[in-house]
């Protein structure tokens, strides 16, 4: 593995460095380098900047509208992106129910959904997890009954990331309950949340934020058009889908940026005339989060390299799940301490910071980045898949 850009791909990296400095806005990079929420329409705007250049879906084959990008070149705009202070990418549609509709999903599905992603006309949300199905989702238990062109979907999903603002979800409903395994008998639907019978509620986290919701279905009627692929086959469409959640959950390029702030602060705050860095214990646990990122990175890089050749993700998103996400976990967690007694949890964003600028949103952020090692699987359910994936075990 060659870890050192060449001259095309170096100039590539240029071209993205150019486009952010034109054309991210100011304001939101601040809040981004900030760790303060992005309003609906923000989160928007940016997207759509992305989509009128042909950047937005970049993991997307060029006939549906992707940008052509090797991997190497995906995996340089994101950490570009990041360093810049670019907003992450929804994933729910352009990165997770886009390729599970290209590869299983009907000709008229494409046609319809896929361009609309590209001009956020649909906000996309998921429904996977439920109330006792969570890491073991295959044990959820909502229904969908089928009723001549329709089925009748009832039941109930949580932790709804930003559901609040979704017209429309992608959800895993139980449609042969009799079925003899609890993978088998579940299918994907697409339900437009406008639909009757749907109710959002706003589930308020540790931080004090609405970014997660349960989401409950009364009778909603969902058109058999909406489902993708065959009846009963959703696990297998689940399961494909979930490679590409787990695998861009490592956030590299989003720890790397979020490192880099947190050694301008221990480089300049100073605790009783001493910084931060001069102090060894914290000195030290900055040098050990810094090598397990590099190591993160060059794992990342690996999993790039063989995408590269010809290879796709396979039980190896699970090392970048665990890996990634514990590294993030552990950034925050340095930087809450390097707050120290300001870093306040429940501060309103209109006030002002007790203490340095940066303390205001150290807590709230350490506790919202706990659930990374939750979604997506959780991290003790990722060893299980490399024991058996990869080690036999």
């Amino acid at each position: 593995m060659d870890i050192e850009y060449n001259d095309a791909e170096r100039a590539f990296r240029d071209e993205v460095r150019g486009f952010l400095a034109a054309n991210l806005p100011a304001a939101i990079a601040e809040k981004v380098n900030n760790y303060r929420r992005l309003s609906r329409d923000e989160t928007v705007h940016w997207h759509r900047v992305l989509g009128e250049k042909g950047w937005l879906a970049m993991h997307w084959p060029t006939e549906y509208g992707g940008p052509g990008w090797s991997p190497i070149q995906k995996h340089i705009f994101e950490e570009e992106c990041a360093a810049a202070g670019a907003p992450r990418l929804l994933p729910f549609g352009i990165n997770m129910v886009a390729p599970v509709i290209i590869k299983f999903g009907s000709q008229a599905q494409k046609d319809y959904y896929l361009p609309r992603m590209l001009t956020m006309d649909d906000w996309w949300a998921q429904g996977y997890s439920e109330p006792g199905a969570g890491s073991d989702l295959a044990s959820l238990k909502m229904r969908a009954e089928r009723q001549g062109d329709h089925y009748i979907v009832n039941g109930q999903k949580t932790w709804t990331t930003l559901g609040q603002h979704a017209n429309m979800i992608f959800c895993l409903v139980r449609t042969d309950p009799r079925a003899a395994k609890k993978q088998e008998g579940i299918s994907f639907l697409l339900i437009d949340m406008n639909s009757p019978g749907v109710t959002v509620r706003p589930l308020i986290t540790l931080d004090g934020e609405h970014e997660v919701n349960e989401v409950f279905f009364d009778n909603v009627e969902v058109p058999v058009e909406n489902r993708v692929g065959e009846e009963n086959k959703g696990w297998t469409y689940a399961k494909y889908l979930l490679t590409f959640e787990r695998t861009g959950i490592a956030g590299v390029g989003i720890s790397k940026a979020a490192l880099t702030h947190l050694k301008t602060i221990a480089h300049e705050y100073r605790i009783r005339g001493q910084r931060l860095i001069e102090q060894p214990a914290f000195a030290d646990r900055l040098a050990e989060i810094e090598i397990e990122l590099m190591a993160v990175e060059m794992t990342n890089l690996r999993v790039v390299a063989a995408a590269e050749a010809g290879g796709v993700p396979g039980a190896e998103s699970s090392f970048l799940k665990i890996m990634g996400t514990e590294v993030r976990q552990k950034i925050s967690d340095l930087y809450r301490e390097a707050a120290g007694p300001h870093a306040l949890p429940f501060i309103d964003e209109d006030d002002a910071p007790v203490g340095p600028d940066f303390a205001g949103v150290a807590a709230p952020s350490y506790f919202n980045l706990r659930k990374l090692s939750i979604f997506g699987g959780s991290n003790e359910i990722q060893k299980n898949i490399i024991s058996k994936a990869i080690l036999g075990l």
